[in-house]
């Protein structure tokens, strides 16, 4: 089955670069004081970094990391901190896909460009890169999920030997906070995971419902193309201060959920109390305000049973010596009832719950909302 998706995968690549390349080389006769479009020489650069970040994501099916690492400057620690980071991001996901009991079998990025800029020995680009990750789960091959996540990306690319190659990466990941499955005994989680069925979430609240639609909308890069992408525009973006995580799940409540504003929890143009746009502050106050109870507290393997009564409209709070860092809202179930969850920084949507939080210093918060 890896086989068969991995070169299904590398077909694609191939037929889409074909018309690409017959592109570059119209291109390279053009007028270079155009403006940058399909026949623009900087689109070599472009179409390099789309093959880049192609390649890099068929690595994560087919564990080939030499393809990878021929991609990096690794003769610069810069190039050789980028490879290696890619290098233990793989080998995580393939052990949580072992802990989980599934197969990514095709994983698309939509990169979208915002800036290239041309400095002589290299490219410099800013992009928003909306990647979709579809799974299976082995004794179903049929049933088929797909989750999305958006990641914001600043790279330097250069030539070297008629190959185009990454010289500096820098984004935020939604893997780096946890690259560490060793202590969790796999084959116990594994095999409830598989004993478990699909859930029945029709019959939940109309105010759950528009909570989802409202996360599904304004998700940011993990959004879908007719969202485009983006946060909503009423809301002050915290990314730079610190976070947008408890911002975002604020939204959530007030905008879909209809959650009422208060002295304590409220969002205006001034800015933002500690309990709306902090994950602690959100945390804390749901639960103690009585809008929200602890279903689960712990480590992962002391919850991740509980995780199955989670509903779309629940959150769950991530704690990292002793303090909440981050805020999810349950927003879906996949097809064996594992709870998926939404959220900005990273962004993700409909993503389970745990994959890319797995240290055993973690602690995990799972909380009832009472609509």
């Amino acid at each position: 089955m890896r086989i068969f998706f991995a070169e299904k995968t590398r077909y694609r690549v191939v037929k889409w670069l074909l018309p690409i390349a017959l592109l570059v080389l119209i291109g390279l006769n053009m007028s270079e004081g155009m403006l940058i479009s399909v026949f623009e020489p900087n689109d070599e650069a472009a179409d390099a970094i789309r093959y880049i970040f192609a390649v890099r994501n068929e690595a994560i099916i087919n564990g080939d990391l030499e393809s990878v690492k021929s991609m990096y400057n690794t003769a610069t620690k810069y190039g050789t901190w980028a490879y290696e980071y890619e290098v233990r991001k793989v080998k995580y996901i393939h052990n949580w896909e072992k802990k989980q009991g599934v197969k990514f079998i095709e994983i698309t990025p939509n990169v979208m460009i915002r800036s290239l800029k041309d400095k002589g020995d290299r490219f410099s680009a800013n992009i928003v890169c909306s990647t979709e990750y579809k799974y299976i789960y082995e004794d179903k091959p049929e049933e088929l999920n797909s989750c999305r996540i958006g990641t914001y990306h600043a790279l330097d690319i250069m030539k070297k030997e008629n190959t185009w190659i990454i010289a500096k990466e820098w984004y935020k990941d939604p893997f780096a906070d946890s690259l560490n499955l060793n202590r969790l005994n796999e084959e116990t989680v594994k095999q409830h995971i598989l004993s478990q069925g699909p859930r029945d979430l029709s019959g939940i609240l109309e105010r759950r419902r528009n909570a989802v639609a409202y996360a599904d909308m304004y998700c940011g890069a993990a959004s879908e193309e007719q969202y485009g992408h983006k946060y909503n525009k009423k809301y002050r973006n915290y990314n730079s201060q610190g976070g947008d995580c408890a911002n975002f799940a604020s939204q959530i409540l007030f905008e879909g959920g209809k959650f009422r504003k208060n002295k304590t929890w409220n969002h205006d143009r001034n800015g933002a109390t500690r309990a709306w746009v902090n994950a602690d502050g959100f945390k804390s106050y749901m639960v103690n305000s009585g809008r929200a109870s602890v279903i689960a507290y712990g480590s992962y393997e002391k919850v991740y049973k509980a995780s199955y009564k989670l509903l779309p409209g629940d959150f769950v709070a991530y704690e990292k010596k002793g303090d909440i860092t981050h805020i999810s809202v349950v927003t879906d179930a996949d097809s064996r009832g594992y709870a998926l969850v939404s959220c900005h920084n990273t962004d993700r949507s409909r993503v389970p719950w745990d994959l890319g939080w797995s240290n055993s210093s973690i602690r995990f918060w799972l909380v009832r909302v009472h609509y």
